[in-house]
């Protein structure tokens, strides 16, 4: 697998297996993140624990009921806010350079089920 990138309106999402820094990439409709093997690997496993985690509280909320959470590593925070089945979500790289992106309720869900089908890790 050499180079890998999944786009859909609103949302980027990359992997380089040549590239000698930055083998992944994550963005949105105007701006992109290049991020370490590591930095990717814990944004989709964090992502993926949002998503469950989300799903879970959602059985325990009313439909009107919003909800925020975060989770982070050494390297990655993420936050999710909305509600259980459409949020927003917020990426800081905590790492060297830093960065900061956003998504929205739809471009999310997308990037959430696009990534476990980018490399597995």
């Amino acid at each position: 697998m050499a180079r890998q990138l999944k786009q859909g309106v609103g949302w980027r999402l990359g992997w380089d297996d040549e590239a000698i820094a930055f083998q992944g990439l994550v963005g949105g409709e105007e701006w992109a993140i290049e991020l370490t093997a590591a930095e990717l690997e814990d944004f989709c496993r964090l992502a993926a624990q949002l998503a469950e985690t989300l799903l879970q509280v959602g059985q325990e909320l009313m439909s009107e009921e919003r909800v925020n959470c975060e989770v982070e590593t050494d390297l990655i925070w993420l936050e999710a806010e909305g509600y259980p089945q459409a949020y927003e979500l917020r990426l800081i790289v905590l790492t060297g350079r830093r960065g900061e992106g956003f998504w929205t309720a739809s471009a999310a869900l997308e990037l959430l089920q696009a990534a476990p089908s980018l490399k597995v890790f």
